[in-house]
């Protein structure tokens, strides 16, 4: 027997405006130019005022100010003459959700320097593949190996699954050994320790393409062929033992395998694209009273068209509206809505920011004053969230994406929030500050003898910092800094 009941939840929802919202905030300045350009070429309604002609009031005499859903202070030109039924079978409703996440370039930064034209890794390979004398299946074998190989230069994929992609998409039918030969032939090409399937292959492909005669080559043949894994983890006195070398012998061996390229694939690459920072706010300091101002870009000057406007008025005072008629005025409200919505994101954009900084700014006054690490004082989202009274949630969006420019340099936010440790003399100190030590005293060390995370640990108690051997070493980490055994150097 079907049972039916009732039942009464109480549920939170987000409205789709205020999920665009918070998408809009997290969007950082350098792409928010780009966001921008996509709301004014989606919604004719929308203009940027910095993008258009003043025009003289005596042209409105009869302009009500507060006409302009955005209250801006400025009118631009007329808009070009509108079709309507270019535009009505456009969005019937709000898509604001499918251009938040987009983060194009803008094309600004396309302009940035002259670029040389060069060979890209693949064209190089299959220029050198094209001087062999080659049958037409030993080249189409080869030129199936050159387009699996990755961005590294290696050949991750295994022989029998190159076979069968030759069979299928070129219909050469070929055998693993054969394909195996051709790998061999292209493996001689540069750079050198292309197409290999292991990072062991790929050195030893360098190490025999040197002199043969030279005995330190020859022991780093060994080295790479039977003791790949005391090397990487620096075991160098079982390395000692197994080949039986001195430290001079073992030193020069050890010099001439780093030597050698483990990602061939990148290095005929050139990165052009350099990334680019620009700041969302600037702090300046004048005569100890520090100023922030946030980075013109986050204020547009955006408006809702006029003519849209009027366009509308004249539809809705229309004494007889057809189905047609009817659609127009439903696009044309649709669309000066999103302007008005757009215009008003923008603007709690820019006060939630604001916002957010300035209480940043004033609880580390210390450290933007003197730039100096040890002035950062312990600081938690939930610091800021309750001294501006927003969630928490909103605060790490303001600080995960966003930059500030100092006298003393240029920082993202999230770098100015850390944990609380106190001190022997009962004092609260950031954890920066313990990091900044360890990293200076790590600097210092004998790379013959680096100091272990014990030792490290018995330091900082000696200056003070009453922490474990575990939280050392999970700062280490953090720092990206690796254990003393992998510090080691001859």
């Amino acid at each position: 027997m079907l049972k039916q009941n009732l039942q009464q939840k109480l549920l939170q929802k987000l409205s789709p405006q205020q999920i665009q919202f918070i998408k809009l905030l997290q969007v950082p300045t350098v792409s928010l130019d780009t966001r921008i350009k996509e709301e004014l070429e989606d919604n004719p309604a929308l203009e940027d005022f910095s993008l258009t002609l003043s025009e003289p009031e005596e042209q409105y005499p009869d302009r009500d100010p507060d006409d302009d859903f955005g209250n801006n202070d400025h009118e631009g030109g007329e808009a070009d003459e509108f079709n309507i039924d270019d535009y009505l079978q456009d969005d019937s409703v709000n898509d604001y959700g499918s251009r938040y996440d987009q983060n194009g370039d803008d094309e600004e930064d396309k302009k940035e320097m002259p670029i040389a034209i060069q060979s890209s890794f693949i064209e190089n390979l299959q220029a050198q593949l094209d001087l062999l004398l080659l049958s037409d299946k030993d080249f189409l074998i080869g030129k199936q190996i050159i387009g699996s190989l990755d961005d590294d230069g290696y050949l991750r994929r295994p022989i029998m699954s190159l076979t069968d992609d030759l069979a299928f998409s070129a219909n050469v039918m070929a055998e693993d050994e054969e394909v195996e030969d051709m790998l061999k032939v292209i493996q001689t090409f540069d750079p050198p320790g292309v197409a290999a399937r292991t990072l062991q292959e790929c050195l030893l492909i360098q190490l025999r393409k040197k002199d043969a005669n030279d005995p330190i080559v020859k022991k780093a043949i060994l080295v790479v062929e039977n003791h790949l894994d005391e090397f990487t983890r620096k075991h160098y006195d079982k390395l000692e033992r197994s080949l039986n070398l001195n430290s001079n012998e073992l030193r020069a061996v050890v010099n001439e395998i780093l030597k050698l390229n483990p990602k061939p694939g990148d290095s005929s690459e050139v990165n052009t694209k350099q990334m680019q920072v620009i700041p969302d706010f600037h702090i300046s300091n004048n005569d100890g009273v520090l100023i922030l101002t946030l980075n013109a870009k986050n204020a547009p000057e955006l408006k809702v068209s006029r003519s849209y406007q009027e366009m509308f008025q004249h539809y809705d005072k229309a004494s007889q509206k057809d189905k047609k008629l009817k659609e127009a005025v439903q696009f044309v409200k649709q669309k000066l809505d999103s302007a008005k919505w757009f215009i008003d994101a923008i603007k709690q954009r820019q006060q939630t920011l604001l916002k957010t900084m300035n209480a940043i700014m004033q609880y580390q006054y210390d450290f933007f004053l003197t730039g100096d690490d040890k002035n950062l004082r312990p600081m938690i989202l939930k610091d800021i969230a309750d001294k501006i009274n927003m969630d928490i949630s909103t605060v790490s969006r303001v600080a995960n994406s966003k930059y500030v420019q100092t006298e003393h340099g240029t920082f993202l936010l999230k770098s100015f929030f850390s944990e609380a440790i106190q001190t022997e003399s009962g004092e609260e100190v950031s954890n920066k500050e313990v990091k900044k030590i360890l990293e200076e005293h790590i600097g210092k060390e004998d790379k013959r003898h680096p100091l272990a995370d014990e030792k490290l640990t018995e330091i900082l108690k000696d200056a003070g910092y009453n922490i474990a051997r575990r939280t050392v070493a999970k700062y280490r980490e953090q720092m990206n800094i690796p254990v003393a055994r992998l510090r080691k150097e001859l």
